[in-house]
């Protein structure tokens, strides 16, 4: 098993901008904990950061505070950076080809948000034929509201939690993950 650990869309759009993430508590610090976790075990990472293809998006607007990576990540020195514009981190990018021309046939998926682009990334990947550990608090979500109804953040996340495991990815906590590394 060779891995890379995709860290999603840990931008600022998620802490001070329209979307902030309050589902589950201290995700953030697990997401950090995971990449140097990654980075103890050689593994590669994968930062991958959404942009808004609309000149007067709302979010994710290119070039804006908002949409670019949360300082503790952008601190971090990555092996590929990924800018996607479709919640699939695989649509219209390389990941794909970087994956496979480094022999990597295991994804993480750890960061923002649960039920859109981590969840359509690790379904990607899974069709792709690669195998998918999805981090159960090392990913987050916000409550939803639109004219099909409102969820709860928690909902939210444990309902993809629940179908992630029961067919695409094998669901660990921070801590199960690292400790699988040993």
């Amino acid at each position: 098993m060779k891995r890379a650990l995709l860290v999603i869309d840990v931008q600022n759009e998620y802490f001070s901008g329209k979307l902030p993430v309050t589902y589950p508590p201290g995700s953030l610090e697990r997401i950090v904990k995971v990449i140097e976790a990654a980075r103890s075990k050689q593994i590669p990472l994968v930062f991958i950061q959404h942009s808004a293809l609309q000149k007067d998006a709302a979010a994710f607007k290119k070039g804006s505070a908002e949409w670019k990576l949360h300082p503790e990540i952008a601190a971090i020195p990555c092996e590929h950076l990924v800018e996607k514009t479709l919640p699939g981190s695989f649509t219209g990018t390389d990941l794909e080809s970087w994956l496979r021309e480094r022999g990597i046939d295991t994804v993480v998926i750890t960061g923002y948000m649960t039920q859109m682009c981590c969840d359509t990334t690790a379904r990607q990947a899974f069709h792709l034929g690669l195998s998918v550990e999805f981090l159960s608090d090392a990913t987050g979500t916000l409550q939803i509201s639109n004219e099909a109804g409102t969820s709860a953040a928690e909902e939210l996340h444990r309902a993809i939690l629940v179908t992630q495991a029961a067919r695409f990815s094998k669901v660990l906590t921070t801590e199960q993950w690292i400790d699988s590394l040993t």
